[in-house]
């Protein structure tokens, strides 16, 4: 990929640094394709808001969300000279290693077995005790490795000349979405179900970055924030999905030993195996995605999250991952995040990061003093603990709303209480008799007063769907056809990349048979042509053999190659070739319908076969001059 210009190696004149790498020309080409089309496939038809927030961001953002305290991973050091490695990448190649050699016992290969999908979920503890069990030494230089400890995986650095407001490179997009829900919120004129979306670098200071563009300190992710209300995570699409087949890899069949199964997204859904239908559609909509840049769907599956690796705020979450030359990758995460990140950031700002929803009809509500001992029921009971611990989950019937004094009462003396007894002691409790389903104390905490009335609207939670992607080129995964080398015509090897025409760099090619100047005034015309239409293309007059030049563009997986020849010349109107890559079978068209042509194979209007069909096959050319 160096020599062809797709990826190179940062700084390559000053060595040293890993973990960061250049994109050449093919490279950026083809990384902007791979953008636009996301952009298309998500963002434009599913009428998502789009947001480009600042990669360098305040301390209090990322400290409100967790990342300041828990965004880590756990390293190991070795001994002598100080090389750092990723804890778990070493427990994972080390057990693997054991698996798959001959002589080690057949029961520690099976504990091996077992203990490989829980590494993601091991605590520090439990890779301290895995290390020194297994005797794993460093990778390197076999050398002794320290007790694994942890390591911040952001960037800080510091706002300002005097250097007061910490800051960090974001180690995510998701946040700069989450932090800008209300204005979006206010944009959709306050309506749920939508979704936001992002663009951009992310940053994370890698402990070993390794497996070339898999793990690197850089890197450009594509995010997607789906808001929807807990009560309803239904989708008005999904049954256009419904019977889409997927491999999915439960996580009851990893713990079990068993492989990966296949079923509809409908089937997972209504087994709640997937725990809702946004979750699914999505799910669903990611296949798709990944089909249409290329992806072999037989190195495809969605593995679930076991519950040592998932969130304890998560409801459900599915790794699409990737089968590559480094093993399964993680391509795409997609996780029903519940309310967890605005809840978070409300509680370090004050702002209420909440969509409210019309009830069908007002509720009313009056207020009763109490004295002496208080009749009580189960939802009181169950309520109270809600007030007290500051649960969102409360059930309906009847809502006790306790005055400041009460609260603080309770909160110092209910050790003293057992059970409910403590309900009996509290005077001064307000009876609110509630007709809506669901309505938590944030909706009417702030809306009484001592001659009742009536609420329009409840405050819903808001829960999200995050679907974040690494946008970034492997082209182990982005092999619709696998083989890369394929065996061509007299028994000669040519090698050729086969890239969806969707994300190659260029679309076709522009080939005169010869350096012959009679060819400009039609190359420069068909070029214009070209531009006008956005159609990416590369001259090539360059000399040699036609053919020669054929196999220069099919290494750089240009889908399409046009050739001017002397036919061109003779023909009124111009005539011209059009060539396919892959099949290498050639159409003679009008060269001022080519620029269409090729737009409308780019875009799936039409198919290769469809111009087969539709325009004479090329034999070859009948001028010779």
């Amino acid at each position: 990929m160096l020599c062809l210009c797709f990826v190179l190696s940062e700084s390559y004149l000053f060595v040293g640094v890993s973990g960061l790498y250049d994109f050449g020309p093919m490279g950026c080409a083809m990384k902007s394709n791979l953008i636009q089309l996301w952009r298309k496939f998500f963002i434009l038809e599913e009428q998502m808001l789009e947001v480009e927030a600042a990669m360098l961001t305040p301390s209090k953002v990322l400290k409100a969300s967790g990342h300041v305290d828990r965004f880590q991973d756990y390293m190991v050091e070795d001994l002598k000279n100080g090389e750092c490695f990723r804890a778990d990448h070493l427990i994972e190649a080390h057990l693997e290693k054991l698996i798959a050699d001959k002589k080690t016992p057949e029961d520690v290969k099976e504990e091996a077995k077992k203990m490989m999908p829980m590494i993601d979920g091991m605590s520090q503890n439990d890779m301290k005790e895995a290390i020194i069990k297994y005797d794993i030494k460093s990778p390197v230089k076999g050398n002794d490795i320290s007790e694994p400890k942890e390591f911040n995986l952001m960037f800080s650095t510091s706002i300002g000349p005097t250097g007061q407001h910490k800051g960090f490179l974001r180690p995510e997009t998701a946040q700069g979405i989450f932090v800008n829900f209300k204005r979006l919120l206010a944009f959709n004129a306050g309506k749920l179900p939508f979704a936001g979306a992002q663009i951009g670098n992310a940053f994370r200071n890698e402990i070993s970055p390794r497996s070339g563009l898999l793990r690197v300190r850089e890197f450009t992710m594509a995010e997607i924030e789906h808001f929807c209300d807990p009560n309803d995570k239904s989708h008005p699409k999904f049954a256009g999905v419904s019977d889409l087949k997927l491999s999915l890899y439960s996580a009851c069949n990893q713990m079990d030993g068993k492989p990966m199964q296949s079923m509809t997204i409908a089937e997972a859904v209504s087994s709640k195996l997937v725990a809702n239908e946004t979750l699914g559609y999505f799910m669903a909509r990611i296949y798709l995605f990944l089909l249409k840049v290329g992806i072999n769907p037989s190195k495809f599956r969605f593995r679930q999250h076991l519950s040592n690796e998932m969130a304890h705020y998560a409801c459900d979450c599915w790794d699409a991952e990737l089968k590559t030359s480094y093993g399964w990758i993680e391509c795409v995460g997609c996780a029903d995040r519940s309310c967890y990140d605005l809840t978070q950031h409300t509680e370090a700002t004050g702002v209420k990061l909440v969509a409210d929803r019309k009830l069908p009809e007002p509720i009313s509500f009056y207020k009763q003093i109490v004295s002496g001992v208080v009749r009580t029921c189960t939802s009181c009971v169950h309520l109270f603990y809600c007030l007290l611990y500051r649960s969102s989950r409360t059930e309906h019937c009847i809502l006790s709303i306790l005055t400041s004094n009460d609260i603080l009462h309770c909160m110092t003396y209910r050790h003293l209480y057992p059970g409910d007894h403590y309900l009996r002691t509290i005077f001064n409790i307000f009876v609110i008799s509630i007709i809506a389903e669901s309505l938590t104390l944030n909706d009417i905490s702030h809306r009484i007063d001592d001659s009742g009335g009536s609420i329009g609207k409840r405050y819903a939670r808001t829960d999200m769907i995050a679907i974040p992607y690494g946008v970034t080129i492997d082209f182990d995964t982005l092999q619709a056809k696998p083989p890369t080398v394929t065996l061509r015509e007299r028994d000669t090897m040519k090698q050729f990349i086969s890239l969806p025409a969707s994300i190659a760099p260029y679309k076709c090619s522009v080939l005169p048979i010869t350096n012959n100047v009679e060819f400009n005034d039609y190359i420069k015309q068909l070029s214009e042509s070209l531009t006008l239409n956005d159609i990416s293309h590369r001259i090539d007059d360059s000399g040699g053999s036609i053919g020669k030049r054929y196999a220069r563009t099919d290494m750089i997986a240009i889908p399409y190659g046009v050739t001017i020849d002397f036919d061109t010349l003779q023909a009124k109107p111009p005539t011209v070739t059009l060539r396919e890559r892959d099949t290498m079978k050639q159409v003679r068209a009008k060269m001022e319908e080519i620029p269409q042509i090729v737009k409308d194979l780019v875009d799936g209007r039409r198919s290769w076969d469809d111009i087969l069909k539709q325009y004479p096959i090329f034999e070859g050319q009948e001028s010779t001059k």
